[in-house]
């Protein structure tokens, strides 16, 4: 199976799609741990990709699109893929299909786990991260604790989960994003809405459910 796992932020594409891919055998592929691994390997896009990041640039397209090419030519992909939040851009959707279709390959389904604005805010605003071991929690689980249950350090809000940052950061993704869903939803392939809340389980549940019926597995 070969699916693109898209949503917005605070959607849960992190942990649903680690989920799918170990139900599926087949790697969760993002661009982050792509760029981290090459920058690790040292390889040649990796290089490239770091001097843009030394520069406060973002990674170009062409770039990004060699990394994806490389990791789809490794084994661990060839029986398919989870790519979680990628692609951003039209013109990456179109470089995937490209690199798809060079290799006699196509994307299966493209999966949009469908979360309101509200819950967004709700789940990220109110998330709270330890200084000192890195666990996270949220208020509802918390309440008022300040101090870490883990290691006794203090819990923080990270500034990019304010209210006001979390509500550019979805302004952003709709801007980039709305053009990638439609120029999918004129697709062959389409694209299949999920309800993105509830428990990790029900969602998990629905996707299973969208995976089965774009392809049985």
């Amino acid at each position: 199976m070969r699916l693109v796992l898209m949503g917005p932020p605070g959607a849960g594409k992190g942990t649903q799609g680690d989920r799918l891919a170990e139900w599926l055998r087949v790697p969760r592929l993002s661009t982050g741990d792509m760029l981290r691994e090459a920058r690790r390997n040292a390889t040649e896009l990796g290089r490239l990709a770091q001097t843009y990041m030394d520069s406060g640039e973002l990674v170009p397209d062409d770039v990004i699109l060699g990394l994806i090419a490389e990791v789809l030519d490794g084994e661990a992909a060839r029986s398919g893929f989870v790519l979680d939040g990628f692609p951003r851009t039209v013109p990456q959707a179109e470089g995937l299909q490209r690199i798809l279709f060079d290799r006699r390959d196509s994307l299966d389904a493209v999966l949009n786990l469908a979360v309101s604005d509200d819950e967004v805010i709700a789940r990220l605003s109110g998330r709270r991260v330890c200084e000192a071991c890195g666990a996270v929690t949220h208020v509802d689980q918390v309440g008022e604790a300040t101090d870490c249950s883990q290691c006794g350090a203090s819990l923080v809000q990270r500034s990019d989960d304010t209210v006001e940052t979390v509500r550019r950061r979805l302004d952003v993704y709709r801007e980039q994003t709305a053009p990638v869903l439609a120029w999918y939803g004129s697709s062959d392939v389409g694209v299949t809405d999920v309800d993105g809340t509830g428990s990790v389980d029900e969602v998990f549940g629905r996707l299973t459910r969208a995976v089965v019926a774009a392809r049985p597995v």
